[in-house]
């Protein structure tokens, strides 16, 4: 029977890639999305040519209801779930000094409240032995970003969710495990110039991220509570 699985954000950038592998993988898939529907739908034709199953999911993720709702409705649109992968996320820069209540409140919510609720709802329809939930970290999250304070609170938020979901799921054999990127994919907002040299020369590629996902959705239950940083050796240099 085909696997099938969820990735939040799955419409772009690093959730697309991931989408894409897991459905080359031969899983079904539905590809939850907020503002991305053209992005969306073009992600689940290369999918439907696939062979697979594919559904997309219009979700404000920043309301843990709608969080709750998109799970249901890939579990029914899918005739289960197997894998939850949380993708969705923001990176704005947020200076210290003038940064909103609203600000931080809209990073932290889709960036770690989402995952946590959408977690809880998947748990709550996961019904294999084995299945799995992968949380999308951030390989520099643990340094010193003054510019980006609650978007790193989210991203060290993720890595502890991952270790306490791996724990409160052990008995219902759901692994929880975290894959955590790094310099893979220049933000939108940067310039050429600028991503050359916060890189050094050194990003990775989507598929270095989605390829480690897959083996997280893929791999036995025992592995659980992993944060796995694919950076390419930068946090061993620091």
């Amino acid at each position: 029977m085909r696997r099938r699985a969820l990735v939040t954000g799955g419409a772009i950038r690093v959730g697309q890639a991931i989408a894409l592998s897991l459905a080359r993988a031969g899983m079904d898939v539905a590809i939850g999305y907020h503002r991305s529907g053209r992005a969306a739908r073009r992600a689940a034709a290369e999918i439907g040519a696939l062979g697979g199953r594919v559904t997309t999911i219009h979700a404000n993720l920043a309301d843990p209801a709608e969080a709750r709702r998109l799970v249901q409705r890939a579990a029914r649109a899918l005739g289960g779930l197997d894998v939850l992968v949380n993708s969705a996320a923001i990176f704005e820069r947020t200076p210290f000094a003038t940064t909103t209540a609203a600000r931080y409140d809209r990073l932290l919510g889709l960036n770690l409240r989402a995952a946590f609720f959408c977690s809880q709802a998947a748990a709550a329809v996961m019904r294999r032995r084995g299945d799995h939930i992968v949380n999308i970290g951030d390989a520099g999250a643990a340094g010193p970003r003054p510019n980006y304070i609650p978007y790193t609170l989210a991203k060290v938020g993720i890595e502890s969710l991952t270790r306490g979901l791996a724990v409160a799921l052990r008995s219902r054999r759901i692994a929880v495990n975290c894959v955590a990127p790094g310099a893979v994919l220049r933000p939108p907002r940067f310039s050429r110039a600028r991503w050359r040299k916060v890189t050094r020369g050194h990003a990775g590629s989507v598929a270095d991220g989605a390829a480690a996902v897959l083996f997280f959705a893929t791999c036995p239950r025992y592995i659980t509570g992993q944060v796995l940083k694919v950076d390419g050796g930068e946090g061993v240099t620091r």
